[in-house]
């Protein structure tokens, strides 16, 4: 699979405008032949239109018995006799041709021109743009990203511009923060991972995360919470469950793809310690600090999600993480049915390895430490493959995490390739100006894509 570049951006639009006039209007010239590019579906309608017109032509004739076509042919002929006398066949043929042709293509123009200036007025270019990327994205792989945190987030900012047809099946175990606060006191189920995937996913990234993630500042009762978690609680209360209120957000923020819970039940973690005692709650986990034993869920077992079952059963790839080990990929795991679900596909599955460890979760965790604790708490061979990041960070970053007690996430070849994984290494990451690193979402895309492409005809 030929990974093929996405369409032109803002910014490039914009540099066009200040080209010369003469340039611009060939480039115009150009952006019309694209209108009858393979996979627009307009050529098929412009050619349909057009036999339309003549077969309701042909039906005038039989209904007027073609005493009208006897004297219009005689009057045509005549009149083209009287003209190819003057101007030869072989000029006056073409210059009909032309013509004919030029007329089409007119009445197209105005005719897209029209509906443009109602949908979006005076941006035809991005009606052409949006077109094309939506064939191109309705024809990528069916992808389903299993995670949560920033982690998955990061992810799907690149994927989308791969393939509209992603499911990220998300944690519902959080109990922190403003989700927290929600879920105790409204009873929802908590809305910020899955926030956090849908303003990834969205047309207007940008602008919508920022608005997702704006937490007020007073107000009593607000102080602490983001729109985005109260936009989906209100949804929630609307529709009448969360699997809902997706839904109809998702359409509201014209989402590629879609985001699904791993489970509509109310599930709390808990973790058994090296030290013996037993942790419940997502959020408190961390903030024990010592190494997890054994981790599961109350209720124990809960139910899939059918539609995320579903998408399982349909994906053409699947990818675990990155996010945290713990709180954000093995929560998914505890749900009997998606492990099954997912140990059950023959198709490419990769395990994306975080860069750095945690503290509190995987402090002096290597690679293979990753894979052990998943395989634990599954119990099921998941994944064939597992990403790594290439290259250390840079001195400066690692001092700085080190202050906290982390550092980067060790690949012990060997142990990994004896689980049975195959390992792929590539330079994913991004150093931040705060020291701080994350996986690059282009970057990481692009190499799971390629991943994929090379994979994908072994399962075939």
């Amino acid at each position: 699979m030929r990974l093929k570049p996405f369409p032109l951006t803002l910014e490039k639009r914009l540099r066009r405008f200040q080209q010369p006039a003469s340039l611009a209007s060939s480039r115009r010239g150009n952006r019309w032949v694209w209108w009858l590019a393979p996979g627009l579906l307009v050529k098929r309608w412009l050619f349909l239109s057009v036999a339309g017109v003549l077969m309701v032509g042909i039906g005038i004739m039989i209904w007027l018995k073609l005493t009208p076509v006897f004297y219009t042919g005689q009057f045509l002929g005549a009149a083209l006799r009287l003209f190819t006398t003057y101007v030869p066949s072989y000029v006056s043929g073409p210059l009909g041709i032309l013509l004919g042709l030029g007329l089409i293509l007119w009445g197209q123009t105005r005719t897209v021109g029209a509906i443009t200036d109602v949908l979006i007025p005076g941006q035809e270019e991005e009606l052409l743009d949006a077109l094309l990327t939506q064939r191109r994205l309705s024809r990528g792989p069916k992808i389903v990203v299993i995670g949560g945190g920033t982690g998955l987030s990061n992810l799907l900012r690149g994927l989308k511009h791969y393939s509209a047809n992603i499911t990220a099946i998300v944690t519902v175990a959080d109990d922190g923060g403003s989700s927290g606060r929600l879920r105790r006191e409204i009873g929802v189920l908590p809305p910020g991972d899955i926030r956090n995937c849908l303003s990834a996913l969205a047309d207007e990234e940008k602008l919508l995360t920022e608005l997702f993630k704006y937490r007020f500042e007073a107000g009593s009762g607000l102080v602490g919470h983001s729109f985005g978690n109260l936009f989906l609680t209100a949804m929630s209360e609307i529709t009448g469950d969360l699997e809902q209120a997706i839904a109809a957000s998702s359409k509201v923020l014209a989402v590629r793809g879609q985001v699904l819970p791993s489970t509509l039940s109310d599930v709390q973690l808990w973790a058994e310690l090296d030290d013996g005692r037993r942790i419940v709650g997502e959020s408190k986990i961390a903030e024990a600090r010592r190494r997890i034993v054994q981790i599961g869920c109350l209720p124990p077992n809960p139910p899939a999600l059918p539609r995320a079952l579903r998408a399982i059963e349909e994906a053409d790839y699947i990818v675990i993480g990155p996010g945290s080990l713990y709180t954000s990929i093995i929560p998914n795991l505890l749900v009997p049915d998606l492990v099954k679900a997912i140990a059950a596909r023959r198709v490419p599955r990769i395990y994306v390895c975080n860069i750095m460890t945690e503290p509190g979760e995987t402090e002096g965790f290597a690679v293979s430490d990753h894979i052990r604790a998943i395989d634990s708490a599954c119990g099921q061979y998941l994944f064939d493959a597992v990403l790594v990041q290439k290259n250390w960070p840079s001195e400066a970053v690692i001092r700085h995490y080190a202050k906290q007690g982390v550092g980067p996430v060790i690949l012990d070849r060997d142990a990994v390739l004896d689980s049975g994984r195959r390992i792929i290494a590539a330079n994913v990451m991004e150093e931040r100006d705060n020291f701080t690193v994350r996986h690059q979402p282009h970057h990481l895309a692009r190499v799971l894509l390629r991943w994929y492409s090379r994979t994908q005809r072994l399962w075939s």
